[in-house]
C-alpha cells in the first residue's frame, strides 16, 4: 500500500464510513487539531524522562488517537447507529486524578504566569494552547453535528492537566514560574 492515494489532491478527504468531504469541513478541522495536540505531546515527551510527567503524556495520546479516530468517523444517519464513544468517564476521571496529584505538589497560584520557564514547560504549554484550540473545534464542530460530551470534557480537562504538568516540570527543574507583570518595561 503507497503513502499517497491521491484522493486528497482535489481538497477532498475520507471519513471513516462515509463519502468524501472537504478538507475544511469541520469534522477534519477538528480531529486535525486534535492530531496536532497529539503531535505537541510527543514534542514535550522528547525532552523528558520524568515518569511523573512522561506517563500520563503517553496515555492522553493514546486518548487523543482515539479521540481522532472518533471525530474522523462519519456522523450517524437514520440508517447508522453512532460510533462507540471512545472516550469516557472514566477517561476523563483519570485526567481529574493527574490534576489533582500534580498541583498537590504545587504551591497555590497567587498570580497569573506567563508560558514559559524550562524546555519541557514551554512545551508543555504550548501544548495546552493547541489543545484549547482543539476544544474550540470540537464546539465548533458539535454546533453543527452531535459530538459525544465526553470528547469535550476529555480535552477541556487534558488542558487543564497540561497546565499543571507544566508548572510541576518546572518545580522538578528548581525553576520558577513565569509570573506575569501588567506593567512590565518594555525590553
Amino acid at each position: 500500500m503507497k503513502l499517497y492515494t491521491k484522493r486528497g489532491d482535489q481538497g477532498q478527504t475520507d471519513l471513516l464510513g462515509g463519502p468524501p468531504v472537504s478538507k475544511n469541513n469541520p469534522r477534519v478541522e477538528a480531529y486535525g487539531c486534535v492530531d496536532e495536540l497529539n503531535a505537541t505531546l510527543g514534542l514535550a515527551l522528547s525532552v523528558t524522562k520524568i515518569d511523573e510527567i512522561r506517563k500520563p503524556l503517553i496515555t492522553a495520546q493514546h486518548r487523543l488517537f482515539d479521540l481522532g479516530a472518533q471525530l474522523a468517523t462519519s456522523p450517524p444517519t437514520p440508517d447508522t447507529s453512532p460510533p462507540e464513544p471512545r472516550i469516557t468517564r472514566l477517561h476523563v476521571a483519570q485526567l481529574e486524578a493527574q490534576i489533582d496529584h500534580a498541583c498537590a505538589e504545587l504551591p497555590p497560584l497567587t498570580r497569573f504566569i506567563l508560558p514559559g520557564g524550562g524546555e519541557l514547560a514551554a512545551r508543555l504549554h504550548l501544548a495546552r494552547t493547541v489543545g484549547r484550540r482543539a476544544e474550540r473545534q470540537v464546539v465548533a464542530l458539535s454546533q453543527a453535528e452531535p459530538v459525544d460530551p465526553q470528547a469535550l470534557i476529555y480535552l477541556n480537562r487534558l488542558s487543564d492537566l497540561l497546565f499543571a504538568l507544566a508548572r510541576r516540570a518546572n518545580q522538578l527543574e528548581g525553576l520558577d514560574d513565569v509570573p506575569w507583570e501588567p506593567d512590565a518595561a518594555e525590553a
